[in-house]
């Protein structure tokens, strides 16, 4: 009777171990799971901010340093130069933070009407939508975000620009600096957005270098001919 006994609870142990185990495996395949979500939930939220402040940047460097390099094909004067990059930056970031503004504005008129919608059928209560508007986007935010973006990639060759007096190593300064922050803020779009590093600053700095490429060889083009 007493081996019966022993038998029989050393079978309920093995039992309950198993069973305990099982539950840890169920509760550690959940946990990763839900880790891997979150991850995902990260990165999908953090591609919207990302996106708008890396083509903001973008845009504003690469515009301001076509206008700079533009300018400069016919015009060797600094003054001209730096005065040409900054009316673009001021006429950029107004730009960008104008379009931003009327864009994000469209999204949440879109929005409310939607949650006005969806409240009328399902009759939410009043703490529900209060927690929605916590997080439809923000119209000011979103233009002073991108007018920042912009005048911040903008600043770049202005810099590079305001304190050389020589014509040909003004050019080849802006060159330099607008190159360096190209590789730059495709590199760090690529890391952030978890994205091929070498491709994405590649394809950014290719389409800089053409930008000003052709806003030099055009307007050059145009100022020889005495247009």
């Amino acid at each position: 009777m007493a081996s019966n006994q022993a038998s029989n609870n050393t079978q309920q142990e093995s039992k309950f171990t198993l069973s305990m185990n099982h539950d840890m495996e169920q509760q550690q395949i959940c946990l990763d799971h839900q880790q891997v979500e979150e991850k995902e939930f990260d990165y999908s939220k953090r591609s919207q901010w990302l996106r708008a402040a890396v083509l903001g940047a973008n845009d504003g460097l690469v515009s301001t340093a076509s206008l700079m390099m533009g300018i400069g094909a016919v015009k060797k004067d600094i003054k001209v130069m730096i005065l040409t990059g900054f009316a673009g930056l001021v006429a950029g970031a107004c730009s960008m933070a104008i379009g931003e503004f009327v864009s994000v504005y469209s999204q949440l008129d879109i929005e409310v009407a939607q949650m006005k919608r969806d409240n009328k059928r399902s009759n939410k209560i009043k703490g529900n939508n209060e927690d929605e508007k916590n997080v439809l986007p923000n119209p000011a935010q979103a233009a002073a975000a991108s007018a920042l973006a912009f005048s911040v990639g903008a600043i770049v060759p202005l810099l590079a620009a305001s304190f050389i007096r020589d014509y040909k190593v003004r050019i080849g300064a802006v060159v330099a600096a607008v190159t360096i922050a190209l590789m730059v803020f495709g590199w760090l779009g690529a890391v952030l957005g978890k994205a091929p590093a070498i491709k994405s600053s590649a394809r950014v700095l290719f389409g800089g270098w053409l930008a000003m490429a052709i806003t030099y060889g055009l307007t050059k083009l145009i100022g020889s001919s005495g247009l």
